[in-house]
């Protein structure tokens, strides 16, 4: 398999689900600010342009964040990534979409590429401002939805996988988290396959 992915983003969270697999993957780097995703023959793997993409052993593609976790899981059952039965499976997917699509899509989104939800530079303050009251609303329920201590779910899952990454960004960009996201966040970073990950895409761990 070769795995799509830009060192700190929301491929971060496939990159340590594939090592927790321990699955023999490429990892090919793609760099946002240089335009690679709009490079043609990314676009033939992903016309839409954007990242994570897993390209899979019978050469067919996968994208969004969302669906490739849910594949991983699907597919490694004996892995456990998913807590397998209706309501676990749907929380999991819930608290997914949630990080992916709320924290990251609207609130971090409008932090790191501002100039994509207003053309006129003096709105940018604005729409940071906007952006971090969305990342600090959605942390906030975040944190009265996963428990006290241990993963979101219980055992590690998919779901654990996003919540890190977005966690990850507000560690970096110096966003404080509530008490169970940044006890999870800490939870995270001790196990040894996201220490590995972080470590491999450049990021120091201490």
């Amino acid at each position: 398999m070769k795995l799509y992915l830009t060192p700190g983003s929301c491929t971060t969270g496939i990159h340590i689900l594939l090592e927790e697999l321990d699955l023999v993957f490429e990892a090919h780097l793609i760099n946002l600010m240089a335009g690679d995703q709009h490079q043609a023959e990314y676009l033939v793997l992903n016309p839409k342009a954007t990242i994570p993409t897993l390209v899979r052993n019978d050469g067919t593609a996968l994208t969004e964040f969302q669906a490739i976790a849910y594949w991983l899981a699907r597919t490694y059952p004996k892995a456990k990534l998913l807590p397998g039965d209706a309501d676990g499976d749907a929380k999991a997917i819930e608290l997914m979409d949630y990080a992916v699509g709320t924290l990251h899509g609207q609130g971090f989104a409008r932090i790191f590429t501002t100039e994509k939800f207003t053309p006129n530079p003096a709105d940018h303050d604005a729409v940071k401002a906007q952006g971090l009251d969305i990342v600090d609303k959605a942390f906030a329920i975040l944190n009265e939805q996963i428990p006290a201590e241990g993963y979101a779910l219980g055992a590690f899952s998919i779901a654990d996988a996003a919540l890190f990454y977005v966690e990850f960004w507000a560690d970096k960009t110096g966003v404080t988290l509530p008490e169970n996201c940044l006890k999870h966040y800490r939870l995270m970073l001790s196990r040894p396959v996201v220490k590995r990950v972080l470590m491999e895409e450049g990021y120091r761990v201490d």
